[in-house]
């Protein structure tokens, strides 16, 4: 399949193809899943929030043997203390760096002192005009139904994109709810240049994580996702419906970061009930485990069929 291009400020200044950016997610965004990403034509990350520094390095050097495409690193500064990683960085030629979980004012400076383009996740307006006034040369946009950490006070895409991108000149990343090129068209049309996919690229053949969490995502209702630590203690999340998550949900947690308990078995071994499984609203819309490349060349098609609908 052979489908036109989308050009914006995003794939010009990233050196990408598709405007599509990959969440950073914890021990998953890693070299196979990433790479299939950047040679599919969109920008693979490789995480941080894993929080496993030795690891995330020689998933940086494995990158370069697996694509010479464009690819970035994410800094979750939440969990990232360790300034070491931005030298690294920096050294490696990584051209390309998201920060988030933190003050952009962190390592903002520091990065493009170096050269690099730096794009902040936020969750608010607020958030955003402070990343603006960091420097920053972009937005990630996320809605709060997206999967993952989230802002406690959260904002749906539908009402965050647009008022962020009144207030910006900087190009803006759409995220959460994105998985087809329906909705890349809904963020291009509230003003947005550029989209970030997670539970759809989680879901995909080239995802490291066991064949069951994919199996769920399938198998899911738009309402079998659930908002977690509304009121905290700690960070506000989405995860997979589960009988441990519905019971948060309900009765709440006093440490919301134990309820993960043994992330591996989840991610990797399938066992669902043994921790939290990170998952957006948009679960309910994925139908089906394909590769990467299929994704991207189908949501690129679907988005200039919808564009050209509109049109008429």
């Amino acid at each position: 399949m052979t489908t036109k291009p989308v050009r914006t400020r995003i794939t010009e200044m990233l050196g990408i193809e598709k405007p599509i950016i990959q969440a950073a997610m914890g021990w998953i965004a890693r070299s196979h899943l990433s790479s299939a990403v950047s040679n599919a034509g969109g920008m693979g990350i490789i995480e941080t929030s894993s929080g496993e520094l030795d690891a995330i390095r020689g998933e940086i050097l494995k990158m370069r043997d697996l694509t010479d495409k464009p690819f970035g690193v994410n800094v979750a500064q939440a969990f990232v203390r360790d300034p070491n990683i931005i030298d690294f960085i920096i050294r490696q030629g990584i051209k390309f760096v998201t920060t988030s979980a933190g003050d952009p004012m962190k390592y903002t400076g520091m990065l493009k002192e170096a050269g690099l383009t730096v794009f902040h996740v936020v969750p608010s307006l607020q958030g955003a005009l402070r990343a603006i006034e960091a420097g920053v040369d972009g937005l990630i946009v996320e809605g709060g139904e997206g999967g993952g950490f989230k802002n406690p006070k959260d904002v749906a895409s539908m009402v965050l994109i647009p008022l962020v991108c009144e207030h910006v000149n900087v190009p803006v990343v759409a995220a959460g709810g994105i998985t087809d090129g329906r909705t890349m068209a809904a963020a291009f049309a509230l003003g947005a240049e550029g989209v970030l996919m997670g539970t759809r690229i989680l879901s995909s053949e080239e995802s490291p994580v066991h064949q069951n969490w994919k199996t769920a995502i399938i198998d899911a209702e738009a309402t079998d996702t659930v908002f977690l630590n509304r009121s905290g203690p700690g960070p506000a999340l989405r995860a997979l419906r589960t009988e441990r998550t519905s019971r948060i949900e309900t009765e709440g947690s006093a440490n919301i970061f134990g309820e993960f308990a043994d992330t591996q078995a989840v991610y990797f071994g399938g066992d669902l009930e043994a921790g939290i499984a990170l998952t957006g609203q948009v679960a309910g819309r994925i139908h089906a485990v394909k590769p990467v490349a299929q994704i991207f060349e189908e949501t690129i098609a679907e988005y200039h069929e919808t564009i050209a609908r509109l049109a008429r």
